[in-house]
């Protein structure tokens, strides 16, 4: 069975990419952070000392996952194929979710250490669900805050997959629960077919700092458990936070994930000392991600330079002390009276200036299209289909094409299609936030 080794914590880097030159009058800035982690990975340490790590998996089993009986057989064979890709010593626990959360294993208030012994015995207790009842993913969520809650652990990782609509619950106890497991641990949400609602299943992924999809054949939930799963063992350290430090005078505009997907930060600071905020990034194995911060700074006369920001990567110590900086970049203006210079766009911020825009427009496409706005529809995804060529974002563009009849894309130029699967809008809707990276 799984016989990973522990990840070792990566070593950080930041990189800054922008055009630090304003003309005179000048006052916003913009960069791109590109800050990569490596050495994360799962080469170092041995198979049976990952204790830091914690997973729970919530499995819908409303009444809903019985039509057709292939969505509850398929979410307990990718479960157990989940189950079987936990690292020798990772604690886990498996909740069955309906209008009320049950945890099926190990089914003591707590978590189970994985082994050949404690697998078997998840896999046997998986083969006992069968579905009925309600859905309330809100109590799955704090059942799972708990349970992650009862061990000594620096990595906290939920897998949630629903079929349906949080019909059981309001919004707003669904929210409350986002809220108070916010920061506390990961959680990587999946649809399955296409009766569940897509900004439901995305809005949980984006509370709790995880990835959102759909699966819309049960047949593919194996495949997509087990490298959900993979993804979460590679994780070497937790509660990453992006901290963003602004001289006297400095406004900042926004604070924004770009790659691997379009998350805006801004609202999510928390204060960290005299003109200092962190914004949460989650947990890091060996990856790479970028941000685009903007911030406005004071008037100056050309000649002038300053710091604009100073951007670190901050990580708790393990040993209780002040948080610890893992790396840091630095955000500069320039005033010159050169046009060239301060006109100059920097690829990276254009491009991914772009990609947010490509996101946006998406969405309300989507949404001007469900209103029967089709003169709405077809100007906002004809733009998309616009940016994803331009920016070579193929993946999007593919999901759009299946929407859209394209005349020209260089142009923007689409017809809405007369009959689109709904599995199809759901795939674009839920990926829109997708990001191509920039070509250095």
């Amino acid at each position: 069975m799984a016989n990973f080794s522990k990840p070792t914590a990566p070593r950080f880097s930041v990189d800054v990419y922008q055009n630090e030159f304003l003309p005179e009058g000048g006052r916003d800035v913009s960069a791109i952070v590109t800050v990569t982690s490596t050495g994360g990975g799962t080469s170092g340490g041995h198979a049976g000392h990952a204790g830091a790590a914690g997973v729970v998996i919530m499995v819908d089993c409303s009444g809903s996952m019985d039509y057709p009986a292939t969505k509850m057989r398929g979410a307990r064979e990718a479960t157990a194929a989940a189950v079987d890709t936990l690292r020798d010593g990772t604690h886990f626990a498996l909740v069955a979710g309906t209008h009320v959360a049950k945890e099926v294993y190990p089914g003591n208030g707590g978590l189970a250490v994985a082994d050949a012994r404690t697998r078997a015995e998840a896999k046997e207790a998986l083969r006992r669900l069968s579905a009925g009842g309600g859905t309330a993913i809100g109590t799955w969520l704090r059942l799972a805050d708990r349970l992650l809650s009862s061990a000594e652990l620096t990595i906290r990782h939920g897998i949630l997959l629903t079929d349906g609509r949080n019909e059981h619950e309001s919004p707003e106890e669904l929210r409350a629960a986002l809220d108070a497991c916010a920061g506390r641990f990961t959680c990587d949400a999946r649809g399955v077919g296409t009766d569940w609602e897509v900004k439901e299943v995305t809005g949980i992924a984006s509370a709790l700092l995880g990835t959102a999809d759909i699966v819309a054949d049960p047949a593919g939930l194996a495949a997509d458990f087990t490298a959900m799963m993979e993804h979460a063992m590679g994780k070497g350290v937790a509660d990453v936070a992006l901290r963003l430090w602004t001289p006297v005078g400095v406004e900042i505009l926004f604070v924004k994930q770009v790659a691997p997907a379009v998350e805006d930060l801004t609202g999510r600071r928390t204060e960290a000392g005299p003109r200092a905020g962190d914004y949460p990034t989650g947990s890091w194995g060996d990856e790479s991600r970028d941000y685009h911060v903007s911030v406005r700074v004071p008037q100056a006369a050309v000649g002038q330079e300053m710091l604009a920001a100073r951007v670190s990567l901050i990580a708790p110590d393990p040993a209780g002390g002040d948080p610890r900086p893992l790396s840091q970049g630095l955000v500069r203006a320039v005033w010159t009276d050169d046009l060239a210079m301060s006109t100059s766009i920097n690829p990276q911020v254009a491009h991914y200036t772009g990609q947010a825009e490509l996101a946006d427009v998406i969405q309300q496409g989507l949404d001007a299209r469900k209103s029967g706005d089709r003169d709405g529809a077809t100007a906002k995804l004809g733009r998309a289909v616009q940016l994803a060529a331009a920016s070579g974002n193929a993946d999007t563009a593919k999901l759009l094409s299946k929407v859209v009849d394209v005349v020209d894309a260089a142009t923007g130029t689409v017809r809405l299609k007369a009959k689109v699967a709904e599995a199809d809008e759901m795939t674009l809707e839920t990926r829109s936030t997708k990001t191509v990276r920039v070509k250095r």
